[in-house]
């Protein structure tokens, strides 16, 4: 394979001969995101996950998600473009550590976002993610005792947006916390006509400059929905390509700390390449692998969040 061209044609062809079905992240590069036969946010995703009914999984994402696919689908094999793709936020949250900090909280409901290992799932109550860790929270009675992990910004906005006062681990996206507000507030003078747009993994003084705080999803669904014509993006570089895509007519900026910064690019989400997708279709390696038992124990609390989202009307 000499070029992207002959890669995106090998890939469709063994896509083909094998049944295979590719699912993609947002932050995917664009290449990828347009090979994909579905592509979506952590919570799109994991109900996608659920209802696939190809043998072959090809995940475009990081391992945790692939791993949630695997606990979705146990009989199905599950392959991975580079199986060292991980996770800041889900390496943040060590299972031994959190396991020991959980025995200082018993009686509390352990909610934890999906950007963690199926460990800590099995941990956890009820999982949530981004779009709809508000309607997850608010679920619960008020006075129950939660624990969030492992976000801490995620967490702390859904504190002060439903004046709950849940226990957060101490974990963040090193990408999304990197960004600060000065550097945002900066482009909001150079660019006074564009409206903020950021994803609840933000530090919470970028937060509380922008007009809209949402998940992937959420943020493109804003974007094409709104009447503004220009807008400030404060989440991962690989959302600007489908907001161009359903905005054409839209101008969008990338918040970032300086202009020669990629702090941006999610490290891990960008090592899935064309070469690596075209070589794990081939060899169908790497495969993700997740214990039969973890399997039972993690998959409960995805099955309890798919109901809550289900009865919410999300999904």
């Amino acid at each position: 394979m000499n070029n992207n061209k002959d890669l995106i044609e090998g890939i469709l062809d063994l896509k083909h001969q094998k049944n295979a079905i590719i699912l993609a992240h947002y932050y995917q590069i664009d290449e990828i995101q347009d090979l994909a036969d579905f592509i979506g946010d952590s919570l799109a995703l994991s109900q996608k996950a659920k209802t696939v009914d190809s043998p072959l999984i090809v995940f475009c994402g990081v391992h945790f998600m692939a791993e949630t696919a695997k606990i979705l689908n146990p009989g199905k094999k599950v392959i991975v473009p580079d199986l060292e793709a991980g996770c800041s936020l889900a390496d943040s949250c060590p299972p031994d550590r959190f396991k020991d900090f959980l025995l200082g909280y018993q009686g509390y409901t352990v909610i934890t976002y999906i950007n963690s290992t199926a460990r800590i799932k099995a941990m956890s109550d009820i999982i949530c993610t981004s779009g709809n860790a508000v309607h997850i929270v608010e679920s619960l009675p008020k006075d129950e005792k939660i624990i969030f992990a492992p976000d801490k910004n995620l967490g702390g906005y859904i504190n002060r947006l439903t004046g709950r006062n849940m226990v957060l681990w101490d974990g963040v996206c090193q990408v999304h916390d990197l960004l600060n507000a000065e550097a945002v507030l900066k482009l909001r003078m150079l660019h006074p006509d564009a409206l903020l747009v950021a994803h609840p993994e933000c530090n919470n003084a970028v937060l509380e400059t922008a007009d809209y705080i949402g998940s992937t999803h959420g943020m493109i669904k804003f974007v094409a929905q709104s009447h503004g014509k220009k807008f400030i993006i404060a989440s991962e570089t690989g959302i600007v390509y489908q907001m161009k895509k359903i905005a054409p007519e839209k101008e969008f900026l990338v918040a970032s700390n300086s202009e020669t910064c990629s702090c941006n690019d999610c490290p891990y989400m960008k090592m899935n390449t064309l070469e690596k997708l075209y070589k794990c279709l081939l060899t169908e390696t790497p495969e993700v692998f997740v214990e039969e038992d973890l399997i039972v124990k993690a998959r409960r609390p995805i099955d309890r969040m798919l109901e809550i989202s289900r009865k919410a009307g999300l999904i």
